[in-house]
């Protein structure tokens, strides 16, 4: 077992592979037979998860397949080459494709980042659909979920959330899973800086220091800050926030819809 696997298992275990296992476990996320595209955009976050993936595989007490999966939307040399140097570092044998999501998301000056991650998410799905993959893993985390909440609710005037699994739309026959949805991303960045690896912060070609994400305009990071406030106060205030959405009492809603 190199460095970075024994810190997932003794170091990190409590924190990172625990909370992951029990979030594949409760949210039951695989399945025999099951072949998985774990989706890379080379950041902390999928690169974490592939490597918890690889994991759970040697371990498994059934069998599942997993593709590394890294669409290269228009990086930048330098990012696709850590994107690279990285995987081998970490023993993850990863498929590139191409796409020109970088190009066309250009000549639009409305809601580009929107647009990119539809963009994103579609090319995702046709790719792994092609390897023969029945699910896509993506990388959102714990923080994401409890900031998805409250936006929903701040900005868009309703009760929602990420959901763990999602069976898509527009690709019959396949299902979007999130295997660390509870896993806090303060464990996250705590894993990267233990094991002394620097993943890419942003991939987009037109922002490439993230500062767009940082400039005090984005509403997810306008959140961000709030929770941190309130935690000062409320040491459970995420805790709270993410049981709210697993113990909703219908009785106590005034509205609420359901395709079921």
């Amino acid at each position: 077992m190199n460095q970075i696997d024994h810190s997932i298992h003794k170091k990190f275990r409590r924190s990172i592979w625990r909370p992951f296992v029990a979030g594949v476990q409760k949210y039951e996320l695989l399945e025999k037979g099951d072949k998985i595209a774990v989706c890379i955009s080379g950041g902390k976050d999928s690169m974490l998860l592939a490597k918890l993936m690889q994991n759970l595989q040697r371990i498994s007490k059934f069998p599942f397949e997993l593709k590394y999966l890294v669409m290269d939307p228009g990086y930048n040399k330098k990012n696709r080459q850590r994107i690279v140097d990285n995987s081998e570092l970490l023993g993850l044998e990863i498929e590139i494709f191409e796409s020109n999501i970088f190009d066309v998301v250009a000549q639009t000056d409305r809601s580009p980042c929107y647009l990119c991650a539809k963009m994103r998410r579609g090319f995702l799905y046709a790719q792994a659909q092609r390897l023969g993959c029945n699910k896509i893993a993506l990388g959102h985390h714990f923080n994401d979920v409890i900031e998805t909440v409250l936006l929903s609710m701040f900005y868009g005037g309703k009760f929602q959330t990420m959901m763990p699994r999602l069976k898509s739309q527009n690709f019959p026959g396949m299902e979007l899973i999130r295997p660390i949805y509870r896993v806090p991303e303060d464990e996250i960045i705590a894993w990267k800086q233990y094991n002394d690896i620097e993943f890419i912060k942003c991939a987009c070609q037109f922002t490439e220091s993230c500062d767009l994400w940082d400039d005090g305009n984005s509403k997810r990071q306008e959140v961000k800050a709030l929770i941190k406030r309130l935690k000062r106060d409320n040491p459970s205030i995420e805790k709270n926030i993410f049981n709210s959405i697993h113990g909703v009492n219908l009785d106590t809603v005034i509205g609420y819809t359901s395709k079921k």
